[in-house]
Formats: C-alpha cells, structure tokens, sequence
C-alpha cells in the first residue's frame, strides 16, 4: 500500500476532506449519520393514531424516555398495589388489633403502610420471607392476590419487551457500515460516471445487501407546479445486479451517466450552480441477529468532485488480503473532460453532419470505377476474335461494340448478331483496315447464327 500512495502521490494530488468541509454549509434532507432532518407539526386530531399503536410508540422514543416510563410504570403499580392492600387491612380493621391466636388478619403483621407496601414486593418479586403471608379467612385478599399475579406479568412482558427490542435494533449495526464523505465524477470504461464507495468494518456480513440512491431536488412541471423536494431514482446496476452488494470489501457503487440519468446535462461548471442532495439507503439483514438493518447517507453538490477517483484500499498480504481504511475517503485527480455527456453527444452528432457530404462524393467517386470496371469486364467477355479486333489501335464505332458486348453477355443471340449485320456500311474517308474488320465482324456473326440454328 505504501508504493501505491507513493505512486498515486506523485502523479495526481491527494484530496482530503478539508476540501469538502471548507466548502459551504446548506440545510440537508438526510444527515451524513442518517438522520432524516423532518420533523411533524400541527399534527391536530391524529395524535391520537400514535396512541393506537403504543408499543411501537414507546420503541421509538429516545432512551431517556423510554428509561423514565419504565421506572414510573413499576413505582406507580407497586405504589397503587400496595395501596390497595393496605386499605383491606384498614377496612377490615387489621391496622389497631393485635395479630395472635385469637384474632386471624387478613395479612398478617401487617400494621401500616410500609408494612403493606413489603408484603407486596415480597409477594411481586416472589422473595417470601415467611413474616407476612395472607390467611385463609380473607376472600377479598385472595381475590387482589390473583389481580396482582396477573398484572404484574402483563406489566413486566410489555415494558420488558419493549426495553430488549429497544436494546436490540440495529440502529447501531449501521454505525459500522461506512460510506465515503465524498462522491466523484470519472470517467470508468470510457463511460461518465458518479461513483462513492461503502464499507464493512465489522467481521460478520450483511446478507442480501442491496443499495439504492435517490437524487433530491426541486423542480417546476411544465404545468406550473413546483416541487420542493421531488425524489428521482439513480440506477446503480438494477437491470445488471450490480445494486446486490457482497460486501466482505469496501465496494466502489458507480451510476453511468447516460441520456436516461439526471445528470445527462450535468458539467463541471453547471456543478457549481446545481442544488441537489443524493441519498443512498443500503439495507442488508444482520448476520448475527437475522434482522433487517438499513444504513443511510447523503451527498450534496459541494460533497461532488469533478475529476476525481478513489485511492485503493486492497492489498495482498501474506495469505490474506488486507483493507486499509486511513485511504478510504481519500480522493485523487484524474483527466476528465469538463463537458457533460449532452454536450459531447451535440459535439460528435455535429461532427458527423459535417463529414457527411465527403462521404456522399466519395461514394460517387466509388460509383465511377465501378461503371467502368463493368465495361472492361464485358468487353473481357467478347468472343477471342472479337477481342483481338477490339484490342487494335484504330477500334469498331462505338455502336458496334457497344452491341457486340451487349449480345455477348446474353449468350448471343440471334437476333442480337443479325443487329450487327444491319449495322450502316463505312463511309468512302475510311481507311481499309476498319473495311476489313467489320467484315471479319460479320463473318463472325454468321458463323454464330449457323451455330446457333443448329443448337
């Protein structure tokens, strides 16, 4: 790892977190720990559907809460139960009398109270020092003693469920999965992306971890409507497989900017001028406890860097591979065009309709030869006399050859070789050897006929 940041450290130029943190501070929708920045006012009559679902209501306050309902519902039963007690005693008129052999209390030795506020923790908390027992002859202590039994146990199953689902929900789970403080923008595979990486410190692994991104940002419909907060979804590879995470090493999530993403009209330097926040939810089940954990950052515009790539983090030790997270957040420079994909996708088409009329011309340019390759190609087709007639220095009329070649190529008929025959005679200015050669022609053109009617 030292000969890589070596490497990478004299070739491009480190890029820490005070790069991001000097930049300035805006209201966020999503903390960088997950938090969502929302809170739920003048809410009227539907405060009462929280009551409706208590116990999930109780799981999701804060600790402080949930600790001073836990310590009030016990001290407020052991109080109201404890009351209760005393007042059969008080009716009964156990408090004045001597507890002995010749009076039977309903409790006995109890006197006050403090009596009776033991005798029901004794009797709760199933402790039973043998002092304070009820007797047989009081129907109305039975009868708040099977009250009691039950009520306790709902007390302790609801207030003691309610504290282990709090201790156990992976909320904290979270606090180990890490995210990278910075996304960027580079190129990958010739292809414009936005990329941010994500980590595992712990051994165990999230099962079936999937990630997904929302980019945040307000907008206006052709209708008029604004849209403070319109959520839209950034394909991390759904159609690939590529948002199914095996997260045992940091993992690098890159979204390809193309004419279906967000970003189609994104550059460098309208990334200066944008407001928008990309949240990115990653949801796993925790190996140990089989429960489903989700763990949430955000990105926003200053939190983007353009023409950046991440430091790797892998190496291969003896027998193992080792991650090292002091390069996890650390960024590097690389060439990017500054351009957005629109732009570049305007400069190729542009480019394309300025080559076009060479590629028309040249396309007539490889029409000629063609034409004229298929004339050399018919006149190779005349018979062997005929070429060597045509292959002299002073040639047929070009009317001449031009039906010789024609009746040739359709297996010379007869009725093409007659039109030959009826071909004008030369004028007197012509010399004898074009006599000679249109007479070698039609002699030539008989002899084909004769051949002819005999097939």
């Amino acid at each position: 790892m030292s000969a890589v940041r070596r490497k990478f450290g004299d070739e491009y130029q480190a890029v820490g977190l005070a790069r991001c943190s000097a930049r300035r501070e805006r209201q966020r929708f999503v903390d960088k720990n997950g938090r969502c920045n929302v809170q739920h006012g003048n809410l009227g009559g539907e405060s009462s559907r929280y009551l409706s679902d208590f116990f999930t209501t109780l799981v999701d306050l804060k600790w402080r809460w949930n600790l001073l309902i836990f310590l009030l519902t016990y001290t407020v039963a052991w109080l109201v139960m404890a009351s209760m007690w005393w007042g059969i005693a008080y009716l009964r008129g156990d408090l004045h009398q001597a507890h002995g052999d010749t009076y039977s209390p309903c409790v006995a030795n109890v006197y006050n109270f403090p009596s009776a506020f033991l005798f029901f923790i004794e009797t709760e908390a199933t402790i039973g020092y043998g002092h304070r027992y009820i007797t047989e002859r009081c129907p109305e202590g039975i009868v708040l003693f099977l009250f009691q039994s039950l009520l306790g146990s709902v007390v302790d199953a609801f207030l003691i469920g309610c504290m282990f689902i709090k201790m156990s929900q992976p909320k904290k789970r979270a606090e180990t999965l890490m995210f990278s403080r910075a996304a960027v923008i580079s190129q990958r595979d010739a292809k414009l992306c936005l990329m941010f990486r994500v980590g595992n410190l712990r051994n165990s692994h999230m099962v079936s971890a999937q990630i997904r991104c929302k980019l945040i940002k307000s907008r206006q419909t052709p209708e008029g409507e604004f849209l403070p907060l319109d959520q839209c979804e950034l394909d991390v590879g759904f159609g690939t497989g590529a948002d199914q995470l095996f997260l045992v090493s940091p993992l690098t999530i890159c979204h390809e900017i193309n004419s279906e993403s967000p970003f189609f009209s994104l550059s460098q330097r309208s990334l200066r001028s944008e407001q928008f926040e990309i949240v990115v939810i990653l949801e796993g089940i925790v190996e140990t406890t089989g429960m489903t954990c989700q763990a949430r950052t955000s990105y926003t515009e200053d939190e983007v860097l353009w023409g950046h790539r991440f430091l790797p983090v892998m190496s291969l030790e003896d027998g193992f591979f080792r991650v090292d997270y002091s390069q996890f957040h650390a960024t590097f420079e690389v060439p990017t065009p500054p351009y957005s994909v629109k732009e570049q996708e305007e400069n190729l088409a542009q480019s394309s309709l300025l080559n076009s009329p060479v590629d028309k011309k040249s396309r007539r340019e490889q029409a000629c030869p063609l034409d004229c390759a298929d004339i050399t190609g018919e006149k190779n087709k005349l018979p062997a006399k005929l070429q060597k007639i045509s292959s002299r220095k002073e040639g047929l009329p070009p009317r001449a050859l031009r039906m010789s070649s024609s009746n040739t190529e359709k297996t010379f008929s007869t009725g093409d070789l007659l039109k030959i025959q009826e071909i004008s005679p030369m004028s007197d200015g012509e010399d004898s050897d074009s006599r000679m050669q249109l007479k070698a022609l039609k002699l030539s053109a008989k002899a084909l006929t004769q051949s002819t009617t005999e097939l």
